[in-house]
């Protein structure tokens, strides 16, 4: 958690130095880019709020997604988590919205994902996806590079 917190703390320095806030729509990391971002002392000047949509129930429930928009598209794929931080960033009204989608493991999901396939997005003043494969099945280990990948993407993207 030592490795997410750090990266959470440039993130956070950053969010606030430009006045920008982020909200978070995430699955198979299980909550852990939101502790990340909230263990930053002040995070309440940068963070809206985040969902762990984990289950269609829950995205029914969590992100009020219209069935249109999920017309073609499946979970863990790059389409579905840009609609996943497209969705955090509209809804709270952030700058930012940074979401994954994926099978932390033992074992692949439902679509023929690996162990230890995630994508991860932000979307925001610059939209990015990117597809993560560790080729583990360690499910805790899995979840914090899923972490880490999402919080890392957005990093660069605010770096410029």
């Amino acid at each position: 958690m030592q490795e997410l917190e750090a990266l959470a703390a440039e993130i956070g320095q950053e969010l606030k130095a430009r006045g920008e806030k982020i909200a978070v729509n995430e699955s198979s990391s299980g909550g852990l880019i939101s502790a990340a971002l909230l263990s930053v002392p002040g995070a309440s000047a940068y963070y809206l709020g985040g969902a762990v949509v984990y289950t269609p129930k829950a995205r029914v429930l969590l992100t009020d997604i219209p069935r249109e928009a999920l017309e073609g598209m499946r979970s863990s794929s790059e389409p579905y988590a840009l609609l996943l931080a497209r969705t955090a960033r509209e809804r709270f009204g952030a700058t930012w919205g940074i979401s994954e989608t994926g099978a932390a493991g033992p074992t692949g999901n439902g679509y023929g994902d690996a162990a230890g396939h995630t994508c991860v997005a932000i979307s925001g003043p610059v939209e990015a996806v990117l597809t993560i494969e560790t080729g583990s099945s360690d499910r805790s280990a899995n979840m914090r590079a899923f972490a880490a990948g999402a919080m890392e993407l957005l990093r660069r993207a605010l770096a410029g």
